[in-house]
């Protein structure tokens, strides 16, 4: 299929080989799509992308990734390397492992200059990035200096100013206050609308509705345990309650505390 990005085969991974961490993974992700990676603490999610980028590989099984079975010899073919780096992003759950340089525009426009994009080029989306995340007054700051949602913001500019077909988001919405999130959920809307094939690793249940065609949910066996529309997996209770994934809530009544799961459809 000319335009399937991505196709994992039973693929297994375990950290130092011992620590399992992906435990039979058959996946296929579509040009164009935007995917949702669920589940709970430890099961696998941060794995799975972290494989996607081609920073990790499988212990057995198969990955290919824009055409190209990805084997850790692929990289060290400078032009490989070059292909893949500019066709896919990857945002850290932490920013912090993406912002090293002194200033915020230089960290954003770091990747690009690596790649060996034209200035004029890098400048044009270095412009576009800002103006779109709404991060202009932070061009001369230290990355350092910033809030956590600033951070976010930036690494995700970085991103951008790359340019890829797909970006790969480890929980891009933790810890961020409601605006925050919204912009960073609006930002992922525009970009597919624009072709993007976006990929999200995500606790927070609020947003895959938006964020998401299809939702693979990851189980404590460190394997896909269902895929499916944001719908029908969100009003599952039962499921999202099976696999740690309901918020429950607890409030005071008539000198009583009651405890019951919050809907994610309901909500939204």
């Amino acid at each position: 299929m000319a335009d399937l990005l991505f196709e994992l085969t039973q693929v297994h991974y375990a950290y130092a080989g011992k620590i399992p961490a992906l435990c039979g993974i058959d996946l296929s992700v579509v040009k164009g799509q935007k995917v949702a990676i669920i589940g709970a603490n430890g099961s696998g999610k941060s794995t799975m992308l972290t494989m996607l980028d081609g920073l990790i590989f499988p212990d057995s099984g198969r990955v290919k990734a824009l055409g190209h079975n990805i084997t850790e010899e692929q990289f060290n073919d400078i032009e490989f390397t070059r292909f893949f780096r500019s066709n896919v992003g990857f945002l850290f759950q932490n920013p912090d492992i993406q912002l090293f340089c002194p200033t915020v525009k230089e960290d954003i426009i770091f990747g690009p200059l690596q790649l060996g994009v034209d200035r004029a080029e890098i400048e044009k989306r270095l412009e576009k990035a800002i103006t779109e995340l709404k991060i202009t007054h932070l061009l001369d700051r230290s990355p350092h200096q910033l809030s956590i949602g600033e951070k976010r913001k930036v690494a995700l500019a970085g991103v951008m100013t790359i340019d890829p077909q797909v970006l790969l988001l480890d929980e891009p919405t933790a810890g961020l206050d409601p605006m925050t999130t919204r912009d960073i959920v609006d930002m992922l809307l525009t970009l597919n609308q624009a072709g993007k094939t976006i990929i999200t690793a995500t606790h927070d249940m609020h947003i895959v509705e938006e964020i998401a065609d299809i939702v693979h949910v990851f189980g404590r066996e460190k394997k896909i345990t269902r895929t499916g529309k944001p719908f029908d997996i969100l009003s599952d209770q039962a499921f999202l309650q099976e696999h740690n994934l309901a918020h429950i809530h607890r409030h005071r009544h008539d000198g009583q505390v009651h405890a019951h799961a919050h809907s994610h459809i309901d909500h939204h």
